[in-house]
């Protein structure tokens, strides 16, 4: 065995030789800061002729050191939502109130959600299902009661949801979620349950369509940017 060779440093990454996968990743750096108008088509040209010359890895990062995107930015981390809503956000009087008394309350399809929304399920059951509803405020707080009754509640996969609440012999249950979005709403149920239970949870494959308008807009300007240049 050859020991010289074993205990050699590796090669440091500037001095390895360049891959052609190598070449085409900075020369799509440097077409995009074309597109930006932040080189102009002679600095274009001549720092692609360099990349087609360039021999080892560090040689190519000469030609992209001054743009931003050689340098991703790392992303801040997502803070959870908070437990409880902004003081001040929720009104004292509910927007909606669901009564199922020896009876049966239901709301769901495409509704507006308001900010306090009430449940009373007293020997009945109230489903409460926001997959599709519309969000026009960031927080809700539902407040929900169960005596010897159901109350389940439904909501898309990529909002925040917390949980406060209990139950004497009956069931409070809650799935916490935390949406990667900072603009998700944050639903919030509060609830006792006595001799009954309490749910809620997401409904799989339901997104807030909202949300995913706004992304949607934001990557259309986008390419209208790009494309007017």
């Amino acid at each position: 065995m050859d020991l010289q060779k074993q205990t050699e440093p590796p090669a440091a990454v500037s001095e390895l030789r360049a891959s052609d996968a190598d070449r085409d990743r900075i020369a799509d750096i440097l077409r995009e800061a074309l597109a930006e108008g932040r080189l102009t088509a002679e600095e274009h040209s001549e720092r692609v002729e360099g990349v087609l010359a360039a021999k080892t890895v560090g040689e190519l990062d000469v030609f992209v050191r001054d743009l931003p995107a050689a340098h991703p930015r790392q992303a801040s981390p997502r803070m959870p939502a908070p437990n409880r809503p902004t003081p001040g956000a929720i009104p004292a009087d509910p927007d909606d109130n669901l009564v199922a008394i020896f009876s049966a309350s239901v709301r769901k399809g495409r509704w507006r959600a308001g900010r306090r929304i009430h449940a009373y399920a007293v020997f009945g059951s109230v489903e409460i299902d926001l997959s599709e509803a519309l969000f026009e405020y960031q927080q809700v707080v539902i407040k929900a009661f169960s005596v010897f009754g159901n109350v389940e509640i439904s909501v898309p996969e990529n909002v925040s949801l917390r949980g406060t609440g209990g139950g004497v012999l009956g069931n409070f249950e809650v799935d916490t979620l935390d949406s990667p979005d900072p603009d998700a709403p944050v639903i919030y149920v509060d609830g006792w349950s006595v001799l009954g239970n309490i749910e809620a949870r997401p409904k799989r494959g339901k997104l807030v369509a909202d949300i995913l308008d706004r992304v949607h807009r934001k990557v259309d300007r986008s390419m209208r940017k790009h494309l007017d240049r």
